[in-house]
């Protein structure tokens, strides 16, 4: 591969991001209707700004046939990888769509409050079923956050409950679930957002918690996720001033995703960040440094960055001037590569 197509590796966007008659803030929030279709301008755009992936929302679902005829340009486009959020609940974008006739599953609290872990088991390996029929590869989910604190606006009831211990049990059985049917699962949010009390899509969220203290609760549905062969984990936007001494976001920090992550907890998968988009980030900083800074903390791919073009000539200028080195680009261009090696292992067995 070409520098160029391997920095493009470590991107999963939206595909309306190859659009480039439309600013960037309307693609990412949702100002004008998310793409639906795979367009020339857009296939224009890939060859010079290549990725390693998409990721789909609502706004690129019509219907069923519209949808997958959307995943199988998006494939012709190159090496990708096609990804969802499809938690079950409040956040499933396809089991949630009218005219998509899939199984569809309360939030996984709820799922929790039965005490049977099958269920999740149940849930993964249907989501990750109809997934695999409509072209996606990945799942971003289990939750695996803890949802400890009843002041907390984001995670709720998207997680398997308040019980460190009962929730890493129906993680790990929801993954298998998803591995199941052959598709992809990814654990969120590293290193949990359960404890905050703000929202990192709309700004600085911190846990005050200890490592001591995140090890005896957070810690234990990623660990148990780790162990049942997780794929991916997807970092938090949120700060840990007891941990890492400062306020900047896990996303960004080494000490959390190759000290902690990598390191302490043994993870070898592939690294995503969250959005970069999110007021966590852009509050703080562009889109060019955002992406080098989570590539040197020790992230894999970097999702849907607020100005993509800005972040992938970001990201090749630090490789020129020797801020990232090229041995660093390859080893997560490596990973990539492994999690699609992953992806047809699943689908054979």
């Amino acid at each position: 591969m070409t520098p160029r197509e391997k920095v493009g590796l470590l991107f999963s966007i939206r595909p309306g991001t190859l659009d480039t008659r439309f600013d960037p803030h309307e693609r990412e929030y949702g100002i004008l209707p998310g793409a639906t279709c795979v367009t020339d301008e857009m296939r224009s755009t890939y060859q010079d700004y290549p990725c390693g992936g998409f990721t789909l929302f609502h706004k690129n679902i019509v219907n069923p046939d519209q949808f997958l005829k959307l995943t199988q340009d998006l494939h012709a486009l190159g090496n990708v990888m096609i990804a969802v959020g499809e938690e079950g609940g409040q956040l499933a974008r396809l089991a949630n769509h009218p005219a998509f006739s899939v199984p569809a599953f309360p939030p996984m609290e709820t799922i929790a409050r039965t005490g049977d872990p099958e269920k999740a088991y149940e849930v993964g390996r249907t989501i990750g079923s109809y997934l695999q029929e409509y072209g996606v590869d990945i799942n971003y989910a289990p939750v695996a956050d803890v949802n400890t604190n009843p002041e907390n606006p984001i995670i709720g009831c998207r997680a398997f409950g308040s019980d460190p211990a009962a929730a890493a049990i129906f993680v790990r059985r929801c993954l298998e679930g998803l591995h199941a049917a052959g598709c992809l699962g990814c654990l969120k949010h590293f290193p949990g957002h359960g404890d905050t009390k703000t929202d990192s899509h709309t700004g600085y969220a911190e846990s005050t918690k200890t490592w001591e203290e995140l090890l005896k609760c957070e810690m234990l549905p990623f660990r148990e996720g780790i162990r049942a062969g997780a794929d991916l984990i997807m970092t938090a936007h949120i700060a840990l001033p007891n941990v890492t001494g400062s306020d900047v976001p896990s996303t960004l920090s080494r000490m959390i995703l190759t000290e902690k992550l990598r390191g302490e907890l043994g993870f070898d998968g592939v690294i995503i960040t969250d959005a970069l988009a999110m007021a966590a980030i852009t509050d703080r900083f562009d889109s060019a440094e955002a992406a080098v800074r989570s590539i040197e903390a020790g992230a894999d791919i970097v999702l849907m960055p607020l100005h993509y073009q800005q972040a992938f000539d970001g990201v090749v200028r630090a490789v020129e001037e020797g801020r990232l080195t090229e041995e660093r680009i390859d080893a997560s261009a490596a990973r990539v590569q492994t999690l699609r090696e992953r992806k047809k292992h699943l689908q054979s067995i």
